[in-house]
């Protein structure tokens, strides 16, 4: 346990640096928008297309992996919509629940956590979790947002925002490109990998700095209190019912004969286990759904993961 807290110890203190950085006005908090643009637009997309150019292609884009993945994915949107939605808790304000209970924070932490922890082999599995993420959760969750509009115009409208979105993301085409670099065998000339390098070497750093930041502002933007039992619950399901359903899933195929590597299993599982995706309350924000508490659920789930993803991890990691 003391091996994987000093694996995982670094990655939550950056985190911990970028909140308190700005509830101590030493960034000031228009700075995050900037931060933010560079990390997804630049060196995230580097890190994730490195990762997928260097990844073989059936690794990063197994068909298993996405297949298990995806329907837990889609089972915890369903379990959580069902479980909290009510008269104070509309569609819009359960979609986005589920979409923090259903959405690990895999780009900004995971991955690079991931590597750390069990070496370069784990890129592949995660990086197919955060396709199945970027393009399909989220899509639902938003075009779910919109059921409290009965006409059928309200639930289109959203499913093009949620295309668009998707399309003008650079994540998921810098997998697709790497995933092509990979399965070609061509990379960009030397002088251009070595700059992508650069950039994806400032990934994690900057990222996890500023899943804190986007936190810390969150919660000083936030007015209104949350009872506990609109967001507890909730955390709850994201950090200990998304890993056991992923554990549970992923053991099931494979018994049932399908040819679903252990290792990726277990990759998928601390995927999981990750704490809620930060760029949820930008959404929730868009949306004009209840940012708050969307706000609260990733700040005590991003806490608490320190403490339940180091112990998943050494559970799963002990021989």
């Amino acid at each position: 346990m003391l091996a994987i807290l000093l694996v995982t110890f670094p990655f939550f203190a950056l985190v911990l640096c970028g909140y308190v950085a700005v509830r101590r006005n030493l960034l000031p908090t228009l700075a995050i928008p900037a931060l933010n643009t560079f990390v997804l637009f630049f060196a995230l997309p580097c890190l994730l297309y490195r990762f997928g150019a260097t990844t073989p292609i059936a690794q990063s884009l197994d068909p298993n992996v996405l297949s298990v993945y995806l329907l837990c994915a889609l089972t915890m949107v369903g379990v959580t919509v069902w479980l909290t939605r009510g008269k104070r808790i509309r569609w819009k304000d359960a979609a986005f629940g589920a979409l923090v209970a259903a959405f690990p924070n895999t780009g900004f932490m995971g991955v690079p956590l991931l590597v750390k922890l069990l070496g370069t082999q784990a890129a592949g599995p995660a990086i197919a979790t955060i396709l199945v993420d970027l393009v399909i959760t989220s899509s639902v969750c938003i075009a779910l947002s919109q059921l409290d509009s009965a006409d059928e115009h309200g639930v289109r409208h959203a499913a093009g925002n949620a295309l668009r979105g998707m399309l003008i993301n650079p994540m998921p085409w810098s997998i697709l490109l790497g995933a092509l670099s990979s399965a070609l065998a061509v990379l960009p000339p030397a002088p251009v990998m070595q700059t992508i390098g650069l950039l994806a070497d400032a990934a994690s750093p900057v990222a996890l700095f500023t899943i804190g930041a986007v936190l810390a502002r969150s919660q000083m933007a936030s007015s209104a209190s949350t009872p506990l039992l609109e967001y507890l619950p909730v955390v709850a399901m994201k950090l200990l019912l998304h890993p056991l359903l992923v554990l549970v899933a992923g053991s099931f195929a494979i018994r049932i004969g399908l040819a679903l590597d252990p290792f990726a299993l277990m990759v998928m599982v601390l995927v999981a286990a990750l704490p809620s995706a930060s760029n949820v309350v930008m959404l929730a924000e868009k949306f004009a759904a209840d940012s708050g508490r969307i706000a609260r659920i990733i700040l005590v789930s991003t806490a608490l993961a320190f403490l339940t993803f180091s112990g998943a991890a050494a559970l799963l990691t002990t021989p």
